[in-house]
């Protein structure tokens, strides 16, 4: 397999600017984002309410916004994306995460692929491409549909470095699965490894360059991709090859990529490298050769966590997982929202980021409408920490409703008005 390159270089808010584009042009962003077609940048959120190392970051929009404006991209050809599911509020998420503050500082389209966009069958969109699916033949037996406007589109993914109670950690590829799945993709989560692989094969035909960019200025280890405990480690990482971030992410929290079920498949499929010692590093090779220690997923689960490997691996899934397929399915939106959001952020969420709410990048984050960056970055970042969403009361009151978003949203009573909208486009 041909050698594989990823850009790795440590950071410091006074520089972030710079190093993003730095990290960008080092990984040859140029060569595979062409600049006279459109351009996704494709958030993540985890999680709607500010995390530490859950979400793409402002300073990880704002860098990736500049560094292509400073190489001729064209503002009215790059565009934030952003999916929904039934359990997170994008429209929220991405005013608590200050997502949304970069994105009209430079005057991008904020796109939300739910409201308003087509969505066409995948048979349509990659034609013969579905006879080597792993598994979403059989899962979705009927077909699927993936947003029209992503076929020869650019997309360049911001996830962020963070394990994963499904897929053990969770990068570029993983963060193409919001997008590219628009209902029901919780009945890929039993086969979520395949799944990651197929997503990858179909963004390879569809778009017309695909690229990763990777903030682990914030890291996060633990049950995640939400409850996790958060790190600083003033990492950045870029590459075209959605397969060999995601090792190097993963090598860099101490986890083998190679015993990662949906790396290792796509590296033995040709789809991208996942052995590190065949990935080309470039940048600041002794950030590469770091090793964090994370404990991983799956030493400390939440109850949360250890009931859904039960229900889709474990004990309950022949009695309970049926019924996810079913107009019942909306109990299981509920019971997340209501562990997540109305109990363990409340009481968990604040201990859990204190260490880093104190750090540059908490105060950066605390401070951010009121300062102002130079070509290089933030050279001060105020004295106030990031705050705790102002209180507990307040993520309660929030949390109720989402409570009713996600039942209104649920695709089991929504799916025929959304096949509607599509239809009329």
């Amino acid at each position: 397999m041909a050698s594989s390159k990823v850009a790795i270089l440590k950071t410091t808010p006074a520089t972030v600017l710079r190093d993003y584009h730095d990290v960008m042009n080092q990984a040859g962003y140029q060569d595979v984002v062409a600049k006279d077609a459109d351009t996704a940048l494709k958030v993540n959120i985890s999680w709607h309410f500010f995390f530490p190392g859950s979400s793409t970051t402002p300073w990880q929009l704002e860098g990736v916004i500049r560094a292509m404006k400073r190489d001729g991209y064209k503002s009215d050809l790059v565009h934030a994306c952003h999916n929904r599911t039934v359990v997170i509020d994008a429209h929220l998420g991405e005013r608590e995460n200050k997502q949304l503050n970069p994105v009209q500082a430079h005057g991008l389209r904020n796109i939300h692929l739910y409201e308003g966009e087509p969505w066409i069958d995948i048979r349509d969109a990659v034609g013969d491409l579905t006879k080597k699916f792993l598994c979403l033949n059989e899962v979705y037996p009927k077909g699927f549909h993936i947003p029209r406007r992503f076929i020869g589109e650019n997309i360049i993914h911001l996830p962020t470095i963070k394990t994963h109670i499904f897929t053990t950690t969770t990068g570029a590829m993983k963060n193409a699965f919001g997008g590219l799945l628009n209902e029901h993709r919780h009945w890929t989560h039993p086969v979520i490894h395949e799944t990651l692989v197929d997503l990858l094969m179909i963004q390879k035909k569809i778009h017309r360059g695909v690229f990763a960019v990777m903030d682990g200025t914030f890291a996060g280890d633990g049950p995640g991709p939400r409850c996790m405990t958060p790190y600083v480690k003033n990492v950045l990482l870029a590459s075209s090859d959605q397969v060999a971030i995601d090792a190097v992410a993963a090598k860099l929290m101490g986890i083998d990529p190679m015993s990662i079920k949906f790396i290792r498949l796509a590296h033995e499929m040709g789809l991208g490298c996942g052995d590190p010692s065949k990935i080309e590093i470039v940048g600041d090779l002794e950030a590469a050769k770091e090793n964090w220690h994370f404990d991983g997923p799956f030493k400390k689960m939440t109850f949360a966590s250890r009931m859904q490997h039960k229900i889709y691996w474990g004990k309950l899934k022949t009695s309970v997982e049926w019924s996810l397929k079913t107009w019942m399915a909306p109990w299981a939106y509920i019971a997340s929202v209501i562990y997540h959001d109305s109990y363990w952020y409340p009481r968990h969420a604040n201990r859990q980021m204190r260490d880093v709410l104190h750090s540059e990048w908490g105060r950066l984050f605390a401070n951010w409408e009121k300062l102002t960056p130079n070509e290089n970055g933030w050279p001060s970042v105020g004295a106030e920490p990031a705050g705790y969403m102002s209180g507990a009361w307040r993520t309660l009151g929030k949390s109720l409703g989402i409570l009713g978003t996600c039942v209104k949203e649920a695709p089991e009573f929504n799916t025929r008005k959304r096949h509607a909208a599509s239809a009329s486009h």
